[in-house]
């Protein structure tokens, strides 16, 4: 299972062309979709405000130099470190979440793209990435869900209790678990495998 690349072996009962329109697809309404939620939540107009208006209090005028640091020192610990989390937990459960995301996404994109057929034989290490990939989704995201959000830790709701905001995380982690089962009722060539993609 972890050397198989479910997409070629899919090939078999879907165009690779209908695959590669359908991945396009979903890549432009997620993009039209954070656009639009930029627009409607003004989030744009807030960052920009923040920034006229921090730079207008600023004491000394700061060069494109230390801009520059300043910038790859606020990626490399907010964002690849996830520092803005004070939780080391809630830290680790998001860094296997976005690191899975990120191979998980990587790979489907180069596996439908380069190599969904039978004839173009797949590099060993794709399909892994991308089940190690789901994997860690499915760990950091129901690590998060079931034991770290706050109303569940700290307010002792029910995990099964949802609300819109859950929305994300439920979506992120029923289709990396969908998308594994999928591949083993596949790799072990169950007539399950059509209903669970």
């Amino acid at each position: 299972m972890f050397s198989d690349n479910p997409f070629a072996a899919l090939s078999a009962t879907i165009s690779p062309d209908i695959m590669q329109i359908f991945v396009a697809i979903m890549i432009a309404l997620v993009l039209s979709g954070t656009l639009f939620d930029i627009v409607h939540k003004k989030s744009a107009r807030y960052f920009f405000n923040n920034w006229r208006e921090t730079k207008r209090e600023g004491t000394q005028p700061v060069g494109g130099g230390k801009m520059a640091a300043l910038a790859v020192r606020t990626a490399a610990v907010e964002v690849l470190a996830a520092g803005e989390f004070c939780s080391t937990q809630r830290r680790i459960a998001h860094l296997l979440t976005m690191y899975g995301f990120l191979a998980y996404v990587t790979a489907t994109l180069i596996m439908v793209f380069w190599y969904s057929t039978l004839d173009a034989p797949t590099p060993d290490i794709l399909p892994q990435i991308w089940h190690i990939g789901a994997l860690l989704v499915c760990v950091g995201g129901y690590w998060f869900w079931f034991f770290i959000r706050v109303d569940v830790s700290a307010e002792g709701h029910s995990p099964f209790r949802v609300v819109r905001a859950d929305l994300f995380v439920l979506s992120l982690v029923a289709s990396t678990t969908l998308a594994l089962i999928w591949s083993w009722l596949q790799s072990a060539e169950s007539s399950w495998a059509n209903f669970f993609l």
